[in-house]
């Protein structure tokens, strides 16, 4: 097991795949697997690596706590992907891996030159994550309006409904559905923006047409 050697590109995007569909390196919440991973790290990876760097970022906003992280804090090569083994540090360390230490000690200062480096990989992150666009939560929604009697104007009725406008609301198919003696009720999709548009205040304003509303039912509800 093991990441390859994650001072390289190489082993970084071993490392980013790794964390495509996981949130920490064991489990799910922070320990000591995520630290021993995260002190490996020469530096941030860069920005298109975003899962390793929205990992590395998220770990490394437990400075204060990772002693206090669970787990017990064990050898690379027990960590990662099984079919690669750990070669971090084989070629040209000289020193030990715990004297590398990227939360930054009190007795140990960041080098102006990492320092810049993790301050632009940091913007490049914020700068591509700020570009993507929202995603706007939708559903779509069947209602059912209720005429008062077989006499009520659906004609009209509806075109009371169509008449109701509100932004992220957008009026779509409709139908008469016979509910008995005669009576028919109005059947009509709608889609709305979730953050806009909520079935209270649908209700609120299909019963204010009072003179042809009787009432109003929803009879479907799906995300889109």
């Amino acid at each position: 097991m093991g990441f390859g050697d994650l001072k390289s590109a190489a082993g970084l995007r071993v490392l980013n795949d790794f964390l495509a569909d996981r949130s920490y390196i064991e489990g799910y919440v922070p320990s000591q697997a995520d630290i021993a991973v995260f002190e490996a790290i020469a530096a941030p990876p860069p920005a298109d690596l975003f899962h390793a760097l929205r990992w590395y970022n998220h770990i490394k906003s437990y400075e204060k706590q990772k002693a206090s992280l669970p787990g017990v804090k064990k050898a690379l090569g027990k960590y990662g992907p099984a079919d690669v083994e750990d070669t971090t540090g084989a070629a040209t360390d000289s020193k030990d891996d715990d004297d590398i230490d990227l939360f930054g000690s009190d007795d140990e200062e960041e080098s102006e030159e990492a320092k810049k480096l993790r301050e632009e990989r940091l913007a490049q992150y914020e700068s591509k994550k700020s570009k993507k666009p929202a995603v706007v939560a939708k559903s779509s929604i069947l209602l059912d309006v209720k005429p008062w009697d077989d006499e009520t104007d659906m004609a009209k009725l509806e075109e009371c409904v169509r008449s109701i406008q509100a932004d992220g609301l957008v009026w779509g198919s409709s139908k008469l559905v016979p509910v008995g003696y005669g009576i028919k009720k109005l059947q009509i999709q709608c889609v709305v923006e979730d953050d806009k548009v909520g079935t209270d205040m649908l209700e609120e304003r299909i019963t204010a047409f009072e003179d042809y509303v009787q009432s109003m039912d929803v009879a479907a509800f799906n995300k889109i």
